[in-house]
């Protein structure tokens, strides 16, 4: 299989949009995952969003973004049809390779309890799983 990594530009939301919907990733169109706001989080020079490519078909997704303190992995998606082959890996290393090249010391990820790919994957990929930290969260809006 020919894989590639690049980064996305808005020109990609479409695709990226896809491979969350696919994956059963929720996503939020009229809040954070508006066209609008992924544009602006783009140009942001600490946050890069990556695709994963088979040929000209986008089959993965990651955001890594780096806060001035921690490094976030975010949003990691990849297609049903290729999963348990590595590739989620793949792009946690890109983004790692990002992250620190940025400065982060502490690489994070939230992931929801019930998102067994995601928990496995990023277990496979060294990342410990921190049981006594709470995940709070106050929100301007129900799409925010």
């Amino acid at each position: 299989m020919d894989l590639e990594i690049r980064e996305l530009t808005i020109s990609d939301y479409d695709d990226i949009i896809r491979v969350w919907s696919i994956s059963g990733l929720p996503f939020k169109p009229k809040g954070r995952e508006s066209r609008q706001v992924m544009e602006k989080e783009m140009a942001n020079p600490n946050c890069v969003y990556y695709g994963l490519f088979s040929g000209e078909a986008m089959i993965g997704v990651v955001i890594a973004n780096f806060d001035g303190r921690r490094g976030w992995i975010n949003r990691l998606a990849i297609d049903p049809d290729y999963r348990g082959q590595g590739l989620g890996g793949k792009l946690i290393a890109r983004g790692e390779e990002f992250l620190r090249a940025a400065g982060a010391l502490v690489l994070c990820v939230l992931i929801e309890e019930i998102n067994y790919p995601s928990v496995s994957c990023f277990q496979n990929n060294g990342y410990n799983c921190e049981h006594e930290i709470k995940y709070f969260t106050k929100r301007s809006s129900p799409d925010a």
